[in-house]
């Protein structure tokens, strides 16, 4: 089992910067991959970026450039750097964990075992 716990979400206004984190217990060999989504009301739930314990990360193209993705294997602490920050980067955003990472579908929320509760960020225009 996999307790994954986030935060750092808050108000910013358009163009600053937020540091998510999420920490991870419990079976750390099932936290090999780690993923950030995001959803809106409304809207499927939406892969941001993923990254393995090895480091090799991947993003969707509307955040390229602006998202950083980290793990810290030794805490177990996965992070998400949000820098220039729009409107439409407001959504709850959750923190998942599986065992196998599959960058072909790392978007798939339905192949995550383990999720956070979420924490939500909202950027004003």
């Amino acid at each position: 089992q996999v307790q994954l716990v986030e935060s750092g979400g808050g108000s910013v206004q358009a163009g600053g910067s937020l540091r998510l984190s999420c920490v991870a217990s419990g079976d750390t060999y099932s936290t090999h991959c780690m993923a950030w989504f995001r959803q809106v009301p409304g809207k499927e739930r939406e892969g941001v970026a993923v990254i393995n314990s090895a480091g090799r990360a991947l993003y969707t193209d509307s955040v390229k450039g602006r998202f950083t993705i980290s793990k810290d294997n030794a805490k177990n602490i996965l992070y998400l750097q949000i820098n220039s920050l729009k409107p439409e980067d407001t959504a709850m955003y959750y923190c998942a964990a599986d065992a196998v990472c599959r960058y072909s579908d790392y978007d798939n929320f339905r192949r995550y075992a383990y999720w956070g509760q979420g924490t939500q960020v909202t950027v004003s225009s």
